[in-house]
């Protein structure tokens, strides 16, 4: 048996599906470079037939890859592997993943079809795959809680329809790490054809248990993890890549599996993914939290002081937790700027350069030190957004305790090229800035969430807001960042505006192409 395990990373499929974790364009494409940047095998990116967003998504990702394999999601059905094989055929390595359910649970009451349906789909299925490419992938959707005998004779029909891996992924987080060893073990061992295959687990986080039946199942057989960055994803979400990597790689002598990740750019990872979802990692995240290095104890300190390994089971250094020595201030140059972003694990084309350089000197007029954080928030700010519908000039906001005196708000900004203006009143200053922009568009939407976070530290710090807008079933998630925390809102909200239109967009030139 071969001691490689192959990593595919389904941050942009599974992990999208985690709340308030939605990715435009541009932001996924950012997150693809880090992900081939970090040595990812196989890369999910996305669902070709949930919409038209999705389909541009991973068709783009799959043309700008290298050679790291990039699947696509679908269900067995021809019209899915149609359409899945129609975005990611044209990356240098694609693969088609497809899944059906096979508990008694899943077969009876979301399927309504009998074990025998259900093989037969999966057989037409995957020789339907088959056609368009040799690598295919079949997941057998809630695997954990499958008759054992049956998945066996799943496992076979996929294979010898022309599977090549084959994921028994623990769909609803239900299992538990030497129960789920059991079944792995089990199947590949008592499926005839099982040496033809690669064995794949996905494991979700209901009980906390991901990152544990994932190495439990490697250590048994299965050679590819199905991961996402910091774990996000359905739910309570999926394996941490980080935690299961970092296992992999201190406890070696343990599982004496290697990899071809980079552990270094873990830590950069983690962090674009952070500031891109607006999600911050918890201090107390496992590799890549704030305090994963950190030494409180007297008792601690003295030992890290006599022998770091006292202490420390790997370095700060070894997941990329290092701060560059390039400073970026308002006497720097392009060259210098184009490097740091560099260094962060960011291509720029020279028009991005352009409008980033920009940036930085106007921030830079502001705050005395830009961080790292700052540079990827105005990433964040001025790339990796949709084009604009809304565009915010100015605001002007006044607010007072003083008694029968209403906080208020006036807004200049384009709407769809024209420019257009308005002042109104709020129960507080977010509330009137709100306000006049939803009159400004004409857009009645519904706030679901509102926060605030300090990306960095002191009172200069850049304040970066996430807002989550609802409007006939579908929420939009925007962000904005500024030293000013009324201007973030204004961004924030602004951005979400323009996430809903878009969407509205999609809808109707879907409902066109449907009526044709």
């Amino acid at each position: 048996m071969q001691n490689n395990v192959y990593f595919f990373d389904t941050t942009l499929r599974d992990g999208e599906q985690s709340p308030g974790a939605t990715m435009n364009l541009q932001e996924k494409l950012g997150l693809a470079h880090q992900l081939e940047k970090l040595g990812v095998d196989v890369l999910e990116a996305g669902f070709p037939a949930s919409s038209l967003g999705d389909f541009a998504a991973v068709r783009t990702i799959a043309s700008e890859a290298g050679d790291m394999q990039i699947a696509g999601l679908c269900r067995c059905l021809e019209s899915d592997i149609d359409r899945c094989w129609a975005a990611v055929n044209v990356a240098r390595n694609p693969r088609i993943h497809l899944f059906l359910s096979t508990s008694p649970l899943h077969m009876k009451h979301k399927l309504c079809k009998s074990p025998e349906d259900v093989l037969k789909m999966i057989s037409a299925g995957v020789k339907c795959s088959a056609t368009c490419t040799d690598n295919v992938e079949f997941s057998a959707e809630d695997a954990s809680r499958s008759e054992r005998d049956f998945l066996c004779r799943v496992v076979e029909t996929a294979i010898k329809a022309g599977a090549r891996v084959i994921n028994l992924p623990d769909t609803v987080g239900y299992a538990q790490p030497e129960e789920y060893a059991a079944l792995i073990s089990y199947v590949i061992n008592n499926t005839p054809n099982s040496d033809k295959a690669i064995f794949s687990v996905h494991c979700h986080n209901d009980l906390g248990l991901a990152a544990a039946n994932t190495l439990a199942a490697l250590k048994v057989g299965a050679r590819q993890a199905e991961v996402t960055l910091c774990g996000i994803g359905e739910r309570a979400g999926n394996a941490a890549i980080e935690e299961v990597v970092m296992a992999l790689a201190v406890r070696r002598d343990y599982f004496g599996l290697s990899h071809s990740i980079i552990t270094e750019q873990l830590y950069p990872s983690c962090r674009l993914l952070a500031m891109t979802i607006g999600m911050p990692i918890p201090d107390n995240k496992a590799v890549v939290g704030a305090n994963a290095f950190a030494h409180e104890s007297g008792i601690h300190q003295d030992g890290m002081l006599k022998n770091r390994e006292t202490y420390e089971i790997m370095t700060p250094q070894s997941v990329g937790r290092k701060e560059s020595n390039l400073v970026i201030g308002k006497h720097s140059g392009r060259n210098a700027v184009r490097s740091k972003f560099e260094s962060m694990g960011c291509k720029l084309d020279e028009n991005q350069l352009n409008v980033l350089f920009e940036a930085v000197k106007h921030l830079a007029d502001c705050k005395k030190i830009l961080h790292d954080d700052d540079l990827m928030a105005l990433l964040q700010e001025e790339i990796y957004r949709i084009p604009d519908r809304f565009r915010l000039r100015h605001v002007s906001v006044q607010s007072s305790d003083a008694g029968g005196v209403p906080p208020a708000a006036a807004v200049i900004m384009d709407v769809d090229g024209m420019e257009k203006s308005g002042a109104g009143f709020g129960a507080g200053p977010i509330d009137a800035l709100f306000n006049v922009i939803a009159e400004i568009v004409g857009h009645e939407t519904e706030l679901e969430q509102y926060s605030i976070n300090a990306i960095t530290g002191g009172t200069d710090a850049l304040g970066e807001v996430t807002v989550r807008l609802k409007k006939n079933g579908y929420t939009a998630i925007g962000r904005g960042a500024h030293p000013d925390i009324l201007v973030a809102s204004a961004r924030a909200y602004v951005n979400a505006l323009n996430s809903l239109a878009k969407h509205e967009d999609e809808d109707t030139l879907l409902h066109v192409r449907h009526t044709l």
